[in-house]
């Protein structure tokens, strides 16, 4: 059985071929061919372990993410299994998988939810997170600029970024983030909503990542109001613990705005049906996405080998 580090899957895996991974998986799942295992958390002196995982017979495998929460700090690993064998595979840090297949899923969305003509993305939080955001999203569409909200960045962020992503970066308020922007990258660990729902264009897509608490809020009645379209990691787990959904005012999420993405991946459900129109993906994180990726990192470490 394989160990693969953060740093063997850096080498192997890009933007590229995450994306196609996932929207394999995704499809496979969306068509009834894939199970998921919500996640569970389980907490005592101030040290919490969370599990979550999958089943892709189409991908050939099987496995589960463990990690651990102290402090606000998370350590991934995953361990994967052959669906054809049910032997174990490899055991994976899992610190890069996460930060690669949650912006990658966000691009996916967006394909399916975003307007075509995007020039504008504005990124709440500039941690791993938002900076893997930024840094998709420009690979993924040809920005003009990216607008940067994070009080507590380092000096030299906006430097560091438009490096990565050859974009200008600025950083700048909520406000003025929000103001005409195409996408809006939320990002944060936040208990209340970050921006003014209203402020939104016409046509804007919203990717809330942030956090996968019901405590935590990014957006707030107004922007979940105003969305046509409201587009969930999974159902299931992003139901019960998403606190911009739980907390969200009676009524202001009619049931028919809600889809999986992989209902929509699948053409089951409408993406984005006019340009005028805002659309929400919410995302918490789901077992599908970890297996996935930890099976395309194994194939090519394995092969190599």
């Amino acid at each position: 059985m394989l160990h693969i580090t953060d740093a063997m899957i850096d080498a192997v895996l890009g933007p590229a071929d995450a994306q196609s991974a996932l929207l394999d998986a995704l499809r496979s799942f969306g068509e009834g061919r894939g199970a998921m295992q919500e996640r569970i958390r389980t907490e005592a002196g101030g040290v919490k372990i969370s599990t979550m995982g999958a089943v892709l017979p189409d991908q050939g495998y099987a496995g589960a993410k463990v990690y651990t929460t102290i402090k606000g700090q998370f350590d991934f690993v995953i361990q994967l299994f052959s669906t054809h064998t049910g032997r174990p595979l490899a055991s994976l840090e899992a610190n890069a998988i996460t930060r690669l297949r949650t912006a990658a899923c966000s691009v996916i969305a967006a394909r399916h939810l975003a307007r075509p003509d995007v020039r504008r993305l504005a990124v709440f939080g500039a941690g791993v997170q938002g900076r893997a955001h930024a840094q998709q999203f420009a690979r993924a569409y040809p920005l003009g600029e990216i607008r940067i909200v994070d009080p507590f960045a380092a000096p030299d962020t906006a430097g560091q970024l438009q490096a990565q992503c050859g974009v200008r970066v600025r950083m700048t308020d909520a406000a003025a983030a929000v103001d005409n922007a195409d996408i809006v990258v939320t990002a944060s660990r936040s208990t209340t909503p970050l921006f003014d729902g209203a402020a939104l264009s016409a046509g804007c897509f919203v990717a809330a990542i942030g956090s996968s608490l019901p405590t935590t809020r990014e957006l707030d009645d107004t922007a979940l109001r105003r969305a046509s379209r409201i587009v969930l990691d999974w159902a299931p787990q992003t139901l019960r613990e998403a606190g911009d959904l739980m907390q969200a005012a009676a009524g202001c999420i009619a049931p028919e705005k809600l889809a999986d993405l992989a209902e929509v991946v699948c053409g089951r459900k409408p993406g984005r049906q006019h340009a005028d129109e805002i659309t929400i993906y919410k995302a918490v994180g789901v077992g599908l996405q970890d297996i996935a990726l930890a099976g395309l990192a194994y194939e090519r470490i394995a092969a190599a080998r």
